[in-house]
């Protein structure tokens, strides 16, 4: 199935894409429901469907993690911030994740505004895996029954925001929370067998700047699986029904690695106008075209106090 999310007299509505025909669930039944193969669904009369939008995020967001798991846009990346690109152990021990913010979700066809206080704007090329069903600390062997399907993620950063941040040791956070794309469609996991190698999808994926292509990957290149990334996410604690989980960014999938290996800010960050589109092998194309965003608020700066170190005992 490939489940989707449009307006449909004015209203958003939940469904599938048969061809050029977008079947909307029936009214009062729950969109989740739609990961659940054994659940009997009812449907409204079809209506057409346009790929290119505007469409919504596929399902209800609940919550979004996005890993890092291509260690050629790690050691790009790196190398644009510190000036080598040398991959730290730790990042080989585990995979790595934050959390991102699931009230800026935005479907392709939809404008991104510029974050405010920005002018080093950047997209993340990736493809994300939803929750089919609820599971807790699952081996990865387990985690493979949790998965409900695949879609594409676009990580939009402000890299200037995330990098003044992330010294304090926390983070990333506004640069990352303005929005993140999730489309076209979600493609449920058996529309996707043939493409299974091993334990991972062997996907082309590419981006685009009006038009014209920057870069990509295929998605085999994960340094770990869905499964395993699931089975992590889920230690100790619950993974949900409609929890994403982006896989990272692709090598050649976003402009930081490029001026890390350049170490000129080639190409440009992106600017209002720009429209950037991503297209991954089996599941669609998402575009999303850049505008000027809200004014800035300033808040000020901390308010200093004295403090001294606590007695030890």
């Amino acid at each position: 199935m490939r489940i989707a999310s449009m307006d449909v007299a004015g209203v958003r509505r939940f469904g599938r894409v048969d061809g050029e025909s977008f079947v909307p669930l029936a009214v009062g039944q729950d969109p989740l429901s739609l990961l659940d193969a054994t659940v009997a669904l009812q449907w409204d009369a079809p209506v057409p469907f346009s790929a290119t939008g505007p469409l919504h995020p596929p399902l209800p967001v609940t919550s979004l993690r996005d890993f890092i798991t291509f260690e050629q846009h790690t050691a790009g990346s790196l190398r644009a911030v510190t000036g080598k690109d040398e991959v730290p152990e730790a990042w080989f021990e585990a995979p790595a994740f934050y959390f991102t913010n699931p009230h800026a979700a935005i479907g392709s066809g939809q404008d991104v505004p510029m974050p405010p206080g920005s002018e080093v704007f950047d997209f993340e090329l990736e493809v994300a895996v939803v929750i089919g069903r609820d599971g807790y600390n699952l081996s990865v062997e387990e985690a493979w029954e949790h998965i409900g399907g695949y879609t594409i993620f676009n990580d939009w950063s402000a890299r200037d925001l995330q990098q003044r941040e992330m010294r304090v040791g926390l983070g990333p956070a506004k640069g990352k929370d303005t929005a993140t794309t999730i489309g076209p469609v979600i493609v449920t996991p058996d529309e996707l067998a043939a493409s299974r190698d091993g334990d991972r999808l062997s996907l082309d994926m590419e981006v685009s700047i009006n038009g014209h292509r920057i870069g990509g990957d295929s998605l085999a290149n994960m340094a770990w699986s869905f499964a395993e990334l699931i089975s992590y996410a889920s230690r100790g604690t619950w993974v949900c029904r409609g929890d994403i989980l982006g896989s990272g960014t692709s090598g050649g999938g976003c402009l930081a690695e490029f001026w890390g290996w350049s170490g000129a800010q080639v190409p440009t960050p992106l600017t209002v106008g720009d429209e950037v589109s991503m297209t991954v092998e089996g599941i669609g194309t998402v575009s999303n075209r850049i505008v000027a965003g809200p004014s800035m608020h300033e808040v000020p700066a901390a308010r200093r106090v004295k403090w001294s170190q606590p007695p030890l005992s």
